[in-house]
């Protein structure tokens, strides 16, 4: 980063803003530099989306005050912080899927877009000057993730840039993806941007920022420069010393087949959804699968025909045991012993308006919460009080809605919710998705104990890291196709990075999967 005696780009000072019942941000002290890359670190509930949200115009602070270039100011709304110089790309994208790239970066943009086809031709430009080349008469449904990322930066780019803000910006990308992502944050660095980057993956906030904040229940903790540390201290800056950040585990390989899909061709229903194209894969008792792979080359109409969401028209495709189960629906998979942990938290995984007790009932039914048709209420709140407490979720109690849980304390109650109900079976999409580096931690070493029961778990995830970390067996999904599947320490993230993108070309004869 350049020396600069300039005043800070951004200034945060005494940063509050109190929700009922949570303390969000108290009393935030932040500078950032001009061409400074600076990381916003925290366990989940820290407050960190809050203090984005205040700095974007999307939450008003309760007290404090915000400097930009050295001068007060209030930003009013988002409207305001982008002709401010402010850009952020959220964690979950807001594209219209059957408008095209400017289409789309117009209806951002607003009065400040301008004539279509001058946005257009800036679009290109843009684009092209920091690598990330998109055609911008795309219609967003025919791009890939990384390219959808693309969009949401460029969106940035073409205005005035001076801040931007990144909110898990790598969650959705193949390594090579990160790679190019960071030469073009780099770039803009050099040319005099800020850079707000968020994220859980600590090696990457170690390679690429210059300073890092760390924010603990709302109000900093520490701060440090990422080249002098290394991930474990700076988890630890995150969680406390009391907290287990770190492991290993060691693989296995089982031999009981417990789940099984065969020549699996599935049509996809949306208009937007891949097609499934024979899928051959098999999960054994006491062994974990991992599948990575890029959204929305078929993992969702992968993990539906898995659940019983999507029933397949032949109804020797999948089978648990022996059992043929394609064309039974979800409950009577799980009376089998299937417990599914589903891809998005809100709507498919808990019901928002529901309390905890309440979701923890929507699937732990089976396990003695409900009998002759009536509901064990005692019993139930026992249960969410026990997956409250042993998973650590921050909540204001079980009677919390699951709507006013942070992303990453709620998808610790999902995960609890199935793994507690002792499944022979467990499916899940993104275990670790948005939640902090102990919590990571917690989750895997209760999926290794899962595994070590003798269950039969499938783990679909964008996370190389974390599927090299737990997985036993691994392989991608690219296009509605499914790769071969090797055991873990025969395979490599490079390896695994290029079958993300469809080369399939080093076959593997394991007996696991075929194509």
């Amino acid at each position: 980063m350049k020396q600069n005696s300039s005043p800070p780009r951004l200034t945060l000072r005494g940063i509050t803003k109190q929700y009922p019942g949570c303390l969000a941000n108290d009393n935030v002290h932040l500078d950032i530099a001009p061409a400074e890359i600076h990381a916003l670190l925290g366990e989940n509930g820290a407050g960190k989306s809050t203090l984005m949200k205040v700095i974007y115009g999307l939450v008003k602070p309760d007290s404090g005050e915000v400097l930009w270039d050295g001068l007060p100011i209030d930003v009013r709304d988002p409207a305001h912080a982008r002709k401010m110089g402010i850009g952020m790309v959220f964690q979950h994208f807001s594209l219209f899927e059957t408008l095209t790239v400017t289409e789309n970066i117009a209806l951002a943009l607003g009065d400040d877009a301008g004539e279509l086809n001058s946005l257009a031709n800036k679009i290109r430009t843009v684009s092209e000057k920091y690598g990330m080349a998109i055609n911008p008469d795309r219609e967003i449904h025919t791009l890939s993730v990384g390219e959808r990322q693309r969009v949401e930066i460029v969106r940035c780019l073409v205005q005035e840039i001076k801040l931007l803000i990144l909110d898990e910006p790598t969650s959705v990308l193949t390594p090579q993806e990160v790679d190019t992502l960071f030469i073009t944050l780099r770039q803009l660095a050099d040319e005099g941007c800020s850079i707000l980057f968020i994220s859980h993956k600590l090696n990457e906030v170690k390679a690429l920022c210059h300073k890092a904040t760390v924010l603990r229940a709302g109000r900093v903790s520490g701060e440090c420069i990422p080249a002098e540390e290394d991930t474990i201290s700076m988890a630890k800056l995150m969680v406390g010393d009391d907290t287990p950040v770190s492991t290993t585990y060691p693989k296995k390989l089982g031999s009981t087949p417990l789940l099984s899909i065969t020549d699996l061709n599935l049509h996809s229903p949306d208009p937007f959804g891949v097609h499934l194209k024979n899928i051959n894969l098999t999960v054994n008792a006491g062994e974990i699968v991992g599948i990575a792979g890029i959204a929305g080359n078929g993992q969702e109409e992968l993990l539906a025909s898995l659940s019983g969401e999507h029933l397949c028209p032949d109804g020797k495709t999948i089978t648990f045991a022996e059992d043929e189960v394609a064309n039974l629906p979800p409950d009577q998979r799980r009376q089998w012993g299937l417990a599914f942990v589903p891809e998005e938290r809100l709507g498919r995984g808990a019901v928002p308006g529901m309390s905890l007790t309440e979701n923890a009932l929507l699937t732990g039914f089976l396990t003695g919460l409900v009998s002759k048709g009536m509901i064990a209420w005692k019993k139930a709140e026992a249960f969410a009080d026990e997956i409250i407490d042993q998973y650590k979720v921050k909540a204001a109690g079980r009677h919390a809605q699951a709507d006013s849980l942070s992303g990453g304390n709620l998808q610790k109650f999902i995960i609890g919710r199935e793994i507690m109900q002792n499944p022979k079976i467990l499916i899940a999409a993104h275990p670790t998705w948005g939640v902090d580096i102990g919590a990571a931690t917690a989750i895997h070493k209760a999926l290794i104990t899962l595994r070590d029961q003798g269950a039969a778990i499938l783990v679909v995830s964008e996370d190389i890291d974390e599927l090299f970390l737990i997985s036993d067996r691994i392989g991608a999904i690219c296009n509605g196709a499914l790769s071969p599947i090797k055991p873990t320490p025969e395979s490599s993230i490079q390896e695994l990075g290029r079958m993300m993108a469809g080369d399939f070309n080093q076959s593997v004869n394991n007996g696991s999967t075929a194509l």
